[in-house]
């Protein structure tokens, strides 16, 4: 069985070479690379080829959110792990809501970062400890809120228009459309058009927007 090749993306080097040391503890862990910045990881991912990424949220050059956004757009299967100090709602919700599979906090014992890297390669979220603990009902109701751009997408999607006609619309590439789309159906829980239809029909959201559009 190969191992899970990971990739570090944190502005501080002893934090990320801490981090480095302790994967490569793991037999079944090959850390590919260890980046300073959000740019760095977008201009090497095609080259290190991680199967998950431990993304930093607040860095120079491009940010952790971005960085979340530009990798899954063209690498829609890539798995993204925010490591952070921040604990507040709004930064795990955001960073959930831009594709991340996990929020993991800086001050977590190893054996938890270990076990997110093999939660979300088994296909599952992960949401630390102290992650949880600060996430209320609302934010968390067992399925990841929609980015307001995928409210976008999903209502045109759910008026019939085609991925072309989408990214024409909103003056983005066929690419971005579809793994914004594939990214709807994985957070709904849905497996087609016509499912996505009946949930914009049955949540209201295509009520009352002829003019708008």
């Amino acid at each position: 069985m190969s191992a899970t090749r990971v990739m570090i993306v944190d502005d501080h080097p002893m934090v990320a070479a801490g981090i480095e040391a302790i994967l490569e503890s793991y037999p079944d862990i090959e850390v590919v690379g260890t980046l300073s910045n959000g740019q760095e990881a977008v201009d090497n991912v095609a080259t290190l080829t991680p199967d998950v990424v431990l993304m930093d949220l607040n860095m120079p050059a491009v940010n952790g959110l971005n960085a979340t956004e530009m990798l899954l757009e063209d690498n829609p299967d890539l798995r993204i792990l925010i490591l952070s100090m921040h604990d507040s709602p709004e930064y795990i919700s955001t960073a959930l809501g831009h594709g991340a599979r996990g929020y993991v906090l800086k001050d977590v014992p190893t054996e938890q970062i270990k076990e997110a890297i093999d939660r979300v390669m088994a296909g599952e979220r992960y949401l630390c400890t102290g992650a949880t603990a600060s996430l209320t009902p609302e934010t968390d109701s067992g399925r990841e809120a929609l980015t307001s751009r995928e409210q976008t997408i999903l209502l045109q999607l759910a008026q019939g228009r085609s991925n072309k006609e989408v990214a024409n619309n909103l003056g983005i590439s066929v690419r971005t459309v579809e793994t914004h789309r594939k990214n709807i159906k994985r957070k709904l829980g849905i497996s087609s058009t016509a499912g996505l239809t009946r949930y914009a029909l049955e949540h209201g959201v295509l009520q009352g927007t002829g003019a708008r559009l």
